[in-house]
C-alpha cells in the first residue's frame, strides 16, 4: 500500500474525534492512498513513529534520481493549500499535484500543509486568522524535515502556495523571523512557486519589510498570475480596490530579484473548462490538473534550466507568458561525459 504525507495543524474535536476548522496541535499524518480524507487515525503519536514519517518521506525524496534536476536525489514539495477548503478537496488536489509533476517528469515527493480553513465562502477572514496563527508550523515542518541536511543528505524542501497559501508562506517566514531558534538555525528554503496567490502584489517589493524573510531564506520565488482570476477579484474588492493581488495583476515592477513572474492569462484563455480537470473554481484552481502549468512547475523545481530559457515560458514586452510547449528533446541526454 502507498501513502500520502500530511503536517496538519487542524483540531481534533473531541465529541466526534474528526478534524474540524479551528487550530489545533501539529499532527503528522501518513494517509492510506485509498483514504477519502485524512482522519486522526492517521497520525503518528509517538516520536519514534514521527521519526519513522520523516525517514519514509526523505527516503521517497531521495531514492528516485532525476537526471534533470540540479539535485539529482531528495526533493520535497510542500503544498500549502488556501482558504474555504476541506479536507476533501484538499487531499484531492494534492494527489492530482503529485500524479501531474509524475507525469511531467519530476521524481520530488509532495506533502501537504494542512492548516485549518473551512468550507465556507463566508468565513474568508476567520480563515486568514486561523492562517496566521498556525502559519508558524510550516517552518517547523521545514525544519525537521532538513534535519537530515546536517547529516550530509541532500534533501530539499520546496514550497507551493495556493490562494491564501501564499500568506502562510509569507507569514511563516515573517514569525519565523521573530522566533530565537528558528532565526539561528541554518534552514533553507529552495524554489518557491505561488498559485492565485492572495496577497498584495506590493508586499513583494523589494524593499518590503514582510517578504524579506521570505527572500532571506529561499533560491528563487515564481509567482504565477492570471488576469481572469475572479476569486481574486472579489478580494481585491473587499479591500475597495486598494492592494491588488498578486496572483491577478502580477508582480509590481520593483520586484526583488529573487523573484520571477509567468502571466499565464494568454494561455488560460485557451482551456475548456468542460473538457479540464476541476478542483474547484476553475479560474482560481486550473493549475492543479494542467499538465502545462505541472511542467512548468517541474523544470522550475529541478532548477536546471534559467527561468528565462524554461520552454514552457514566452518572452513578450509584458514579460513571460505561459505556454504549452515540450521538454528540450534530449534533456536528459545533457549530462553525459
Amino acid at each position: 500500500m502507498t501513502f500520502d504525507y500530511l503536517i496538519s495543524t487542524r483540531r481534533i474535536r473531541n465529541k466526534t474525534n474528526q478534524f474540524d476548522a479551528e487550530p489545533g496541535a501539529i499532527s503528522y499524518l501518513k494517509v492510506p492512498c485509498d483514504a477519502p480524507v485524512p482522519t486522526p487515525e492517521h497520525r503518528l503519536t509517538t516520536q519514534q513513529a514521527r521519526q519513522q514519517w520523516l525517514d519514509e518521506v526523505r527516503t521517497l525524496a531521495d531514492g528516485d534520481c532525476n537526471p534533470n534536476s540540479v539535485s539529482p536525489a531528495g526533493d520535497v514539495l510542500v503544498f500549502i493549500h488556501g482558504y474555504n477548503n476541506d479536507l476533501d478537496i484538499v487531499m484531492r488536489r494534492q494527489r492530482q499535484l503529485a500524479q501531474d509533476l509524475r507525469a511531467e517528469g519530476w521524481r520530488g515527493v509532495v506533502i501537504g500543509f494542512d492548516w485549518p480553513s473551512d468550507d465556507s465562502t463566508l468565513n474568508y477572514l476567520e480563515d486568514r486568522l486561523d492562517a496566521s496563527k498556525t502559519a508558524i508550523e510550516l517552518v517547523r515542518g521545514i525544519k525537521v524535515l532538513q534535519q537530515g541536511q546536517q547529516q550530509g543528505c541532500a534533501t530539499n524542501v520546496h514550497l507551493l502556495g495556493h490562494s491564501t497559501g501564499a500568506y502562510v508562506i509569507m507569514e511563516a517566514l515573517a514569525q519565523a523571523e521573530k522566533d530565537g531558534e528558528l532565526f539561528r538555525s541554518a534552514w533553507r528554503i529552495g524554489q518557491v512557486a505561488l498559485i492565485g496567490a492572495d496577497v498584495a502584489a506590493e508586499s513583494l517589493r523589494a524593499d518590503s519589510q514582510w517578504a524579506q524573510p521570505l527572500f532571506n531564506r529561499i533560491m528563487r520565488l515564481t509567482n504565477y498570475s492570471n488576469p481572469f482570476d475572479r476569486v481574486l477579484a472579489v478580494s481585491n474588492a473587499k479591500r475597495l480596490g486598494t492592494a491588488a493581488r498578486v496572483g491577478r495583476v502580477g508582480l509590481p515592477k520593483s520586484s526583488h530579484p529573487k523573484a520571477v513572474n509567468v502571466d499565464c492569462g494568454e494561455y488560460f484563455q485557451t482551456i475548456d473548462p468542460s473538457t479540464a480537470v476541476r478542483l474547484g473554481t476553475f479560474n482560481h484552481s486550473w493549475h492543479i490538473g494542467n499538465r502545462v502549468f505541472a511542467r512548468d512547475l517541474a523544470m522550475t523545481l529541478e532548477g536546471a534550466i534559467s527561468r528565462q530559457a524554461i520552454p514552457t515560458r514566452r518572452q513578450t514586452a509584458q514579460g513571460l507568458q505561459l505556454q504549452d510547449a515540450p521538454r528540450p528533446q534530449f534533456q536528459q541526454l545533457w549530462e553525459l561525459s
